[in-house]
């Protein structure tokens, strides 16, 4: 019974969500600035991923030669390598929030 009435709860709820679909002429009017905010989100989030992966690599090159040349110095140098790593990641990351923000968000109140 339990199953039923939860059941029938989920098909009113979802015969009940259109009623707050937006009306098709509204969003006419901003395709243009949607269209190029997904264009540059999608843009912004490939170069910053890909300079990205890039100075990892370097990073994670440089960090293995200089272990190779010091092998006493590995802690340090692994340790620097760690934060190194996690702030490039984290410009990555933010990159990532911006584009999320123009895909999702108005974002020129538009």
């Amino acid at each position: 019974m339990r199953k039923l009435v939860l059941t029938l709860a989920l098909v009113a709820v979802g015969a009940a969500l259109p009623l707050y679909a937006q009306e098709p002429g509204a969003a006419a009017a901003n395709t243009e600035l949607v269209k190029w905010s997904i264009i540059t989100g999608g843009f912004a989030l490939a170069i910053a991923a890909a300079f990205g992966a890039l100075s990892q690599a370097r990073g994670l090159s440089s960090a293995a030669e200089g272990i190779a040349r010091n092998p006493s110095a590995a802690g340090d140098i692994r340790g620097a390598l760690i934060l190194g790593l996690v702030l490039i990641e984290s410009l990555v990351i933010y990159v990532l929030l911006i584009s999320l923000i123009l895909f999702f968000v108005k974002p020129f109140g538009g």
